[in-house]
This record gives C-alpha cells, sequence and structure tokens, in this order.
C-alpha cells in the first residue's frame, strides 16, 4: 500500500471517492486454477497460492468495497476478454461482458486482446447483437456492455477519429473527474495484422498529453488514465520495489495534470507511486481488485490525495453472487455438453513454463498436435509446425485422476487459430526463426514440433543469433535452397508477432482448427507425458 500526502493548504473539507479497478480478466468467469502466487505470511521469502477469481465472488467483494462509500466508481484497463476459458470463448466472451456489467462495472479501456476478432466484433461487445457467423448460441440475445469502453490512441485510418470516445468525465459532488483509457502503442505487434487494418495506435503518452487542454477547458483538473500498458514488480502484490517495464517511462512522460494510473498487460500486482503518481495494477484473472481512495479538492477541483490497496477475490472468503452464478449456470447448460467431453489423460501437469532456451513442455506437445494434423498428403504434407508462445495460454493441469476434458485442452488454446501449411526454403525458416528477436527485450521463442531442433547464440546481433549448422530435420541439416511444408496458425501466417516471412510462404493449404488438433491428439495418444525439452538449444 502506498499513499500520496495531502498538501497542507488544503482549507475544505475534501470529497471522498472510491475508484474501484480491475485488469486483464480474460473471460474467467470461474476462479482460475493457478489462483494468484503470494508471499508466504508465514515465511515471506517463500511463495504460496491462494485460491482466488472468479466473477461469482468477484462481484461479492466488489459490493462490499463499494458500500457505504458515497461517491464510487468501477472502472478497469482492459483485456476483459480474449484469450478465455471454454465457458466464455465458446460464446465470443458475451458471458463475460454481460457478467461486468452486471457486477457495475462502469468503464474500461481496449486492451490489445479486446482486438482479437477485429474492430466489427468489438463494436458488437459495446452495443450487443448476434455473432455474424455463429449467430445467436447463448441462452437470451446477447445485450452488449452497459459499460462504455474508452479508446483514446487507436484511430480509424479512414475517418481520422478513435474507435471509441477518448475519455469519460464523471461529476462527484460538483467535481468533474476525467477518465481516459488506452491501450499499447505496440498492440498492431501482437494482434493480426487482420485485425489491426485500417486502425492506428499511437503513442501512450502523446496521447494522453493532447488531451489534457481540452480536460482543462471543461473545468477538469482531476484525471484519472486508464492504460493497457504496465510493469515488472519484484515484491508482493500490495509493493513496489524496483518497479521496471514500459509503465515508468509513459507515467514520466504524462503532463503533470495527471493523477492516477491503474495500469495493466503485464499481469502483475502492484500499487506504486511513480513520478509523483499512485499507479496500480491488479494480477490477472479477476483474482484482486484495486480499491483507489481518493480525496477531491472542492476549491481546485484536484486530487488531494490518493491510496490503494489490492484485496485478493479469496474464494474461501467472498461467497457466491446470486446472480453471477445465475448467469453462468444459464450459459454453462449450453456450454457443459462439449466441455465435459472427455478429451484424454495425461501423467502429469503440463507446464507451458519455458526453460532457459524458451522450450516449454506444453509448447512441443501442442506443436506436435499440429504435425500431427497435418503431416498427412491431404493434409498438407507437413514436416514440422511452429506455434507462438502468446497462444498457449495457461498450464494443462493434473487432476488426481489424470482424466483432461475438452475445456482443458480448450484454456490452452482458446484462439481457436486455423492451421496453415505453406512451403519455406530453408533460409526462409532460419529468417523465420531470426525473428523471434523482434522486439529484443521480449523474445518470443516459437514451440517447435518433434524432429526439427536448432540451436541459437545469446551474444550474437540481430539477425545472426540462429546457427544454421545447428539446424536439423530428424537428425539431417537444413538445407537452405530446399523447400519444406511448414504448419503454423493463421495468426503466425499472416505475420502476427512479427513473424513477417512467414506471409513469403507458398502453396498454403488450410487445415483444421488448432483446438481441434490438439483434441485429436489426445484422443490418440493419451496418456501424454511431458517430454524432454531439449529441441531448441541456447548458446551462452
Amino acid at each position: 500500500m502506498t499513499a500520496l500526502a495531502a498538501p497542507a493548504h488544503a482549507q475544505t473539507a475534501p470529497v471522498d471517492l472510491r475508484i474501484l479497478a480491475i485488469n486483464d480478466f480474460h473471460g474467467n468467469l470461474r476462479p482460475p486454477p493457478a489462483g494468484i502466487r503470494i508471499a508466504d505470511p508465514e515465511e515471506k521469502t517463500k511463495k504460496t497460492f491462494v485460491a482466488a477469481g472468479g466473477a461469482e465472488h468477484m462481484a461479492t467483494l466488489v459490493k462490499e468495497l463499494r458500500d457505504g462509500h458515497r461517491n464510487s466508481i468501477f472502472v478497469a484497463a482492459g483485456d476483459l476478454i480474449g484469450a478465455s476459458p471454454f465457458l466464455s470463448a465458446m460464446f465470443h466472451d458475451e458471458p463475460t461482458i454481460e457478467a461486468l456489467s452486471m457486477m457495475g462495472l462502469d468503464i474500461s479501456s481496449v486492451g490489445n486482446h479486446e482486438f482479437d476478432e477485429g474492430k466489427a466484433e468489438l463494436l458488437r461487445m459495446q452495443n450487443g447483437g448476434c455473432h455474424p457467423v455463429d449467430k445467436c448460441l447463448g441462452p437470451h440475445p446477447f445485450p452488449g456492455a452497459k459499460f462504455r469502453y474508452l479508446a483514446a490512441s487507436t484511430f480509424e485510418k479512414a475517418t481520422g477519429k478513435t474507435v471509441f470516445p477518448a475519455y469519460d468525465i464523471r461529476t462527484f459532488e460538483g467535481i468533474p473527474v476525467a477518465f481516459i483509457g488506452l491501450t499499447l502503442k505496440g498492440t498492431p505487434n501482437i494482434i493480426s495484422p487482420e485485425s489491426a487494418a485500417g486502425l492506428e495506435f499511437r503513442d501512450e503518452a502523446e496521447t494522453v498529453n493532447a488531451l489534457v487542454p481540452e480536460l482543462k477547458a471543461r473545468g477538469v483538473e482531476a484525471i484519472v488514465v486508464l492504460i493497457h500498458e504496465g510493469g515488472l514488480a519484484t515484491g508482493d502484490y500490495n509493493e513496489c520495489p524496483g518497479i521496471s517495464g514500459p509503465i515508468v517511462d509513459i507515467v514520466k512522460k504524462f503532463d503533470r495534470a495527471v493523477d492516477i494510473v491503474v495500469s495493466g498487460h503485464t499481469h502483475q500486482a502492484y500499487v506504486c507511486e511513480i513520478d509523483g503518481r499512485l499507479v496500480t495494477s491488479g494480477d490477472k484473472y479477476g483474482t484482486i481488485v484495486t480499491a483507489i481512495d481518493v480525496k477531491l479538492d472542492p476549491a481546485t477541483r484536484d486530487v488531494v490525495s490518493a491510496k490503494a490497496n489490492n484485496t485478493i477475490v479469496r474464494t474461501a472468503t467472498f461467497a457466491k453472487n446470486s446472480d453471477q452464478t445465475a448467469l453462468i449456470e444459464a450459459y454453462d447448460r449450453v456450454a457443459a455438453p462439449i466441455a465435459n467431453r472427455p478429451a484424454g489423460w495425461i501423467t502429469e501437469t503440463l507446464s507451458r513454463v519455458p526453460n532457459h532456451a524458451g522450450e516449454s513442455p506444453l509448447g512441443d506437445v501442442i506443436a506436435d498436435a499440429q504435425l500431427a494434423a497435418t503431416s498427412a498428403a491431404a493434409n498438407g504434407g507437413a514436416v514440422m509446425a511452429f506455434t507462438n508462445p502468446g497462444g498457449v495460454r495457461i498450464d494443462i493441469t493434473r487432476r488426481e485422476d489424470g482424466a483432461v476434458t475438452y475445456a482443458d485442452l480448450f484454456a490452452s488454446q482458446p484462439f481457436r487459430n486455423q492451421l496453415v501449411t505453406l512451403t519455406l526454403t530453408g533460409k526462409q525458416i532460419k529468417d523465420m526463426l531470426e525473428q523471434q528477436w523482434f522486439e529484443p527485450k521480449r523474445p518470443r521463442i516459437l514451440q517447435v514440433s518433434k524432429g526439427f531442433g536448432y540451436a541459437w547464440d545469446n551474444t550474437k546481433p540481430d539477425g545472426e543469433r540462429i546457427l544454421v549448422d545447428r539446424m536439423t530435420l530428424n537428425g539431417a541439416p537444413i538445407d537452405p535452397a530446399a523447400g519444406y511444408r511448414v504448419t503454423v496458425n493463421n495468426f503466425l501466417a499472416v505475420g502476427g508477432d512479427g513473424f513477417t516471412v512467414l506471409t513469403q510462404g507458398t502453396a498454403a493449404q488450410i487445415g483444421v482448427y488448432d483446438i481441434d488438433a490438439l483434441n485429436s491428439y489426445f484422443l490418440a495418444n493419451s496418456p501424454v507425458a511431458p517430454g524432454a525439452t531439449h529441441r531448441i538449444a541456447r548458446i551462452n
């Protein structure tokens, strides 16, 4: 917990405002299996897991945190939807929009995942109506969000206008408070080029600073920024030692008129003071609700002080909200027959956590599944498969009996991307692997299928990290001039995550959805066990 001190000259009784905030909910209507990882209260040097999250428990906590506060508002910093578990994703995240609306969410910035299915689908999330392809799948017509999405930095190139309003001004006892909502400027690099088409994502600080004169002209002095970008902190969920990452520089560039920043994207929990401003983040998957207590000066109409506390949505502490339960059960009755379908077994948890070289046990299994689905000549004739680490969302955790359901698999591969098999030369494969460092500070190491292997040198500069003589397929060196049939998902095939070399592939053949490939693999190969992660080697 941190607090910004009130100036001594405050003369009149300040107006109290409580801001509740969440970020990166990602459709987790039910508590995520891993809960939240925090410092062990008994021994701070160790970590412990706490069962937390879920819309039913969060709704109860939100109500408790609002009760007794004359002035309150509930806001979010993006990625409420996208990369969601099966229960929400099957219905294109309609249940999540409904749950958060029912919970009383007022305002949310857009995150990068809000654009996963494109601008038109995001507008449908706001305005309601049936899905254009899958129609109305849910138990009732989809009404759209009761909360307001904000998108200050996302412009339509054709019109020069923002996709959603840049800000929302709310008045508390006569004092206007502006909430500016925006996502990270790097969004085009982490969504598909198709989803980013026609959109421009501008600089975060420049966007906010350009709005300050407009807001001041409207009599606004108190400004809160809801930004889908964040940082990395080393402390516990209410601390902020050694905060680093993009949010630090962004906040330092903000006009001094910005008072409070609610951040997200990095799936971290922290309460910080950066450049004299309060900056918060509430972990991910609905495990934390941040309560920010603000004092507003009636004379200056500005923020006098702000302090924050992150409260864990403990499932053992907060009862289930009956309205949320009814909503989830209504959708579950439609989804359960598919979600609970047996998929196979695992011998132990398949982890998505990469090793020193960037390879993970679950990543290997998913790549193998995609190769198996496309290796037959009729299905593409693939000899290797690659998948992006950002598409591997959650561990497949072993239950006591080892059983795995379709919903378990879906949670690990929730984007429902189609597989694409295309021809690349050996040189193009090497060039593609070099693009794993498209963002050097955040390399995206592709997961690779069995039979293919390579090594990379961490000391080499961009474009020279992949060791050509260590690239092999079934023990044979990769020939730079030869053509190889390679399977990727359609997100990568169009240059997603910066892998633009893949757009040069030829003879593309569209295959099954990635989740269907994984399901078929489990049905054919169970029990599935994590293998030795030695397909990728790191030098230095």
